[in-house]
């Protein structure tokens, strides 16, 4: 029996309780959805299988003393096949011990579901617009938006494992001045001048530069003869040479932003241009619309959002005295871009915003109102931290490629793919993060992607050992799994598709990580105390007290060792989902 079976069982028995008006006070209404009932997993065992806290949680609904309110519970749960015994604890635990048969039941579940088992329907129906990374086009990926990259492709796997539609979108910002800095920096160095004091340094400047000047030749068009201007201050102006820098290296920037997510494992279904906003007039729309409700007003030579009518702390400039567009207008049109478009229009907008974006939550919180939905609901914005690299514990700076960070493909180079999506992944994107390379290059269990995979590649050669040994399924008895570490075993692979529902609806990949952690030290205890492919006992263990023990633990009998065999393959089964869902691969061998 599953956490989910036996919250089920104890709504319905709550129901059954009020229906019979033997539940004080207590409603209908009052009772929880199946959802939201607690079932834990005791942390100390001798409590039992399972515990739920539901006689507190409802007894002063009900009017009646938990202890007694629990009672009623504890009576009934008695009664449903499956339970072996229930104990009342302190102020109204309910303790629930399954029998060994009902515990194990799990096993031929996940066996039969394989790589589905732990999805659900839970978020069906709701299309989600995740929008992660998002660099602006004028260098590579660095190791923020790599973490991005990894939660945000972890969080969409999860997100379409609850049964909702899933849009992943890259939102390029190649609208504005630092395009326009880009440009720069590229004129300098092809040209073998000084960066720009505002521009962008590293090989990868000169590495573009090289490849418009080659693309240009072949098109018949020689750049570096081009005219320049000079601006009043002496920087680059803006000039047919800039302009044909510009329009031909921001592609290829694309390109390669494209390549190494591609490499990263991280595909998008939707590339969507800043620019795009001013050309079609949808920024023009978006604060025609705002102006016809009144949040539009002049001021100063400036039009203004009147977003504090909406909860922010000042209203914001939405054009500029000098005409030109502030960074909010293209949000105003993005957001309704989103919530409108003919195909897929978003029911919840999610955007996943770097560090440095925790000041512009209200302002975009305000536009979602202005516009008429629900903030925090239709719009949901999730703030990452910084992170820093680390080699055996020394901090990692320098990038040959980008002068001054670690980029995505340094860090693929540096560990390989699994590793960095793994380490990225597994803590909770609020926290910062401090990521050692020599301990993700080790084969050692205290890297914990390597801890994980190994749990599986090992599930793996039990399988082809077992083989080998001619045991199959055949004649398994799931009763047998009766010893402490077939129980724990079997716990942990119970509490999986809690899991994935609770990564789901609180946006936190990371969760499938740890579980993964906690299953995989499980399996490796499991593995060291018990056999699936018999061995025979010593002299000196059939000799000892315990011999029995021994007996079941390394020479099992052929019903226990397929049983055992079934067990293993699920606890591999789920080790695979588990690491598919964080975009991790689960080798057979290591």
């Amino acid at each position: 029996m599953s956490p989910e079976a036996l919250a089920q069982l104890i709504f319905d028995i709550a129901t059954e309780l009020v229906n019979a008006g033997k539940a004080g006070e207590l409603t209908l209404e009052q009772i929880p959805p199946v959802e939201k009932l607690a079932v834990m997993r005791p942390k100390d065992r001798a409590h039992g299988d399972w515990s739920t806290n539901i006689a507190m949680q409802l007894a002063k609904k009900a009017g009646m003393a938990p202890r007694d309110f629990a009672t009623l519970f504890a009576q009934e749960l008695e009664k449903a096949d499956g339970i072996k015994s229930v104990d009342i604890a302190g102020p109204g635990f309910i303790n629930i011990v399954l029998d060994t048969a009902s515990a194990a039941a799990i096993v031929d579940t996940v066996l039969e579901q394989n790589d589905a088992f732990g999805t659900n329907d839970h978020l069906a129906g709701q299309t989600l617009n995740l929008e992660f990374v998002s660099a602006n086009p004028t260098g590579p990926i660095h190791i923020g938006g790599t973490r991005w990259a990894a939660v945000g492709d972890s969080m969409a796997r999860v997100l379409e494992a609850n049964g909702s539609k899933v849009v992943r979108e890259y939102y390029f910002n190649d609208h504005g001045i630092q395009i326009d800095r880009f440009a720069k920096s590229l004129v300098a160095a092809a040209h073998g001048e000084e960066t720009p004091e505002d521009g962008y340094k590293g090989a990868y400047i000169d590495d573009i530069a090289a490849r418009v000047i080659e693309e240009a030749k072949a098109d018949g068009v020689d750049i570096l003869s081009l005219p320049r201007v000079t601006d009043e201050d002496g920087s680059e102006g803006d000039s047919q040479q800039r302009e044909e820098f510009r329009k031909r290296a921001v592609p290829m920037m694309f390109d390669e932003i494209k390549k190494s997510m591609k490499d990263f494992r991280v595909d998008f279904d939707v590339y969507f241009h800043e620019n795009s906003l001013y050309e079609s007039g949808d920024v023009d729309r978006a604060i025609k619309e705002l102006r016809a409700q009144g949040d539009i007003y002049e001021h100063d030579g400036a039009t203004w959002f009147a977003s504090t009518k909406y909860g922010d702390d000042k209203d914001r400039v939405v054009i500029k005295s000098d005409g030109e567009a502030a960074y909010i207008a293209a949000d105003l049109a993005y957001y309704l871009n989103k919530r409108r478009r003919p195909v897929d229009p978003a029911d919840v907008a999610i955007y996943m915003l770097g560090a440095d974006h925790h000041g512009y939550i209200g302002r975009m919180m305000a536009l979602c109102a202005a516009f008429g939905d629900e903030p925090g609901k239709n719009m949901q914005i999730l703030i990452g931290q910084m992170v820093n690299v680390l080699k055996d514990g020394t901090p990692v700076r320098m990038s040959k490629r980008a002068g001054n960070v670690v980029i995505i493909d340094d860090l693929i180079d540096a560990i390989g793919v699994d590793a960095a999506r793994y380490s990225l992944a597994r803590t909770s994107y609020n926290q910062n993060l401090d990521i050692d390379l020599g301990l993700l290059a080790s084969h050692t269990n205290d890297n914990p992607v390597y801890y994980v995979q190994y749990a599986y590649a090992r599930s793996q050669n039990v399988d082809r050992n077992a083989a080998a040994a001619g045991i199959s399924y055949e004649g398994a008895d799931l009763s047998l799994l009766d010893t402490p570490a077939d129980s724990e075993l079997l716990a942990q692979l119970a509490l999986y598709p809690a899991v994935v529902m609770t990564a789901g609806d609180l946006r936190e990949p990371h969760r499938l990580a740890h579980y993964a952690e906690e299953l995989a030290g499980k399996y490796h205890k499991w593995y060291a105390a018990e056999r699936v492919v018999p061995m025979a006992l010593t002299d000196a263990e059939a000799s000892r007290d315990d011999a029995g023990a021994i007996e079941i633990a390394k020479n099992p009998q052929p019903a226990r060792a397929a049983a055992r065999l079934k067990l293993n393959d699920a606890a591999g089964q789920i080790l695979k989902n588990a690491l598919g869902l964080l975009g991790v691969g689960a080798p057979e061998k290591m």
